[in-house]
């Protein structure tokens, strides 16, 4: 799966910043594209975006050819920032997925929700809003969640991300197509 993305640029080896810099200049990305960079550890590719949302997320129902195919996994990870609330969307290769709003486990009873409950990023239903001192810790807990579920979904999946290098913008581009 390569998420719509331009497969020459995929081997070209520039970094992110590099290549992200070049296409500023004239280069050959689309207005409507969304910036990313990608790594793979172990059997996993994972796919940062810098948009705020996950293109994944938006286009697999949407856009041929982004689905998972069968017995392929794929977690996504989406802040959503411009359509709240965030989410983890968890297609485990059986031809359905299951999302969570975070602080939620998928319902399945998986792993994955196992590693969410492990890592502290569920949370219990919100306390009635006459309780200050429940609503602080309950609003204190929430934003620890976006931290608590991406431990959660490393635990999972063994997957570990140089933050360094994504920092610096050292990982390997890609520019996925906007879906509207």
């Amino acid at each position: 799966m390569v998420l719509g993305a331009d497969l020459a640029q995929w081997e070209d080896g520039l970094p992110y910043k590099d290549w992200r810099t070049l296409s500023a200049d004239g280069g050959t990305a689309s207005a409507h594209a969304n910036w990313a960079m990608y790594g793979v550890h172990g059997e996993w590719v994972y796919v940062l975006e810098d948009w705020g949302m996950a293109t994944w997320y938006t286009s697999f129902r949407k856009v041929e050819g982004v689905a998972p195919y069968p017995d392929e996994e794929v977690l996504c990870l989406t802040m959503n920032s411009h359509c709240p609330p965030s989410l983890l969307v968890h297609a485990p290769g059986d031809g359905d997925d299951r999302r969570a709003e975070f602080g939620e486990t998928t319902g399945s009873g998986s792993a994955l929700d196992e590693a969410l409950q492990a890592a502290g990023a569920v949370l219990p239903p919100r306390p009635d809003a006459l309780d200050e001192t429940a609503v602080a810790r309950y609003e204190a807990e929430s934003e620890a969640l976006p931290r608590a579920v991406f431990a959660a979904v490393g635990s999972y999946t063994g997957l570990v991300i140089d933050q360094d290098a994504v920092e610096a913008g050292d990982l390997p581009p890609a520019v996925l197509p906007g879906v509207t």
